[in-house]
């Protein structure tokens, strides 16, 4: 054993006697570094593994997300789509509709035109100062003055004034579809004597025209309705002698029936 040390010493220092010393030191000095830049490099390494690793899990996620998208595309699209043929039905629709409320609404004009030339026609032989025959929105007015139906004050027809009533009341009997609203007016004097006021002559006057086109002349009473309006829808000026004998008048009102017009608006 103690010769082994004794070699051993030997060829060391041999060995020291052969390098130089600066040599040997420069060379520690490298194997250092050598070993301080593949410690560095291998800790650089582990930090791309885990980048690496991080995208990969990142383009896993967005292919996912592409999926998604492709289809949540592909369902929007087919939404679209028939949501595209939906609105056009309803388009569609809506134009047939419009088209439809059209006609029926042209048709009521014609009916009303119609009418009011065979009204006037019947009534032709009265004076435009006693009744006259107007079409306003839709409706047919006739205006019968004070003085063609009753006397001042009174709520009893004239003989003339029945004359008249039974000329409307042929073409209310040959016309269907009509609906008659007789209404009494007065100006604005206060009355006296047997009507309580003018509310009361003017519904007076209202009901002795619907008896005389019911009860006399046989028109549907289905059909008609009666009111007072008093003196409160002049159609003149209260103020003068004209205008108040204007305002003192019953106004029998043709209206068409608009059944089948409300049903398509309410649809």
């Amino acid at each position: 054993m103690k010769k082994y040390i004794i070699l051993l010493s030997a060829v060391i220092l041999l060995f020291t006697s052969c390098v130089p010393k600066r040599e040997l030191l420069s060379s520690q000095k490298r194997v250092s570094n050598l070993q301080q830049d593949s410690t560095g490099t291998h800790s650089q390494l582990n930090t791309c593994n885990n980048q690496l690793s991080d995208c990969n899990t990142q383009v896993r996620g967005l292919e996912k997300d592409t999926v998604n998208l492709h289809n949540y595309t592909k369902n929007l699209s087919a939404d679209y789509q028939s949501n595209i043929a939906s609105s056009n039905m309803t388009i569609e629709d809506q134009a047939k509709r419009l088209k439809t409320l059209e006609g029926l609404i042209q048709a009521q004009k014609d009916i009303m035109t119609k009418l009011k030339k065979t009204v006037a026609d019947a009534l032709i032989n009265f004076k435009p100062d006693e009744l006259t025959v107007t079409l306003k929105d839709g409706k047919l007015y006739v205006s019968l003055q004070e003085k063609l139906l009753f006397p001042s004050g009174s709520a009893v027809v004239n003989p003339e004034g029945k004359l008249a009533l039974k000329n409307l009341a042929d073409v209310l009997i040959a016309t269907s579809g009509i609906t008659v609203d007789v209404e009494g007016h007065t100006d604005s004097i206060p009355i006296a004597g047997k009507y309580e006021d003018n509310w009361a002559l003017s519904t007076a006057r209202a009901n002795s025209i619907v008896r005389i086109l019911t009860n006399d002349y046989k028109v549907d009473p289905h059909t008609i309705i009666a009111s007072g309006r008093s003196k409160y829808f002049p159609v003149a000026d209260n103020k003068t002698d004209a205008g108040r004998a204007l305002n003192r008048r019953t106004e029998i009102i043709l209206s068409p029936d608009l059944t089948e017009l409300f049903k398509l608006l309410n649809q």
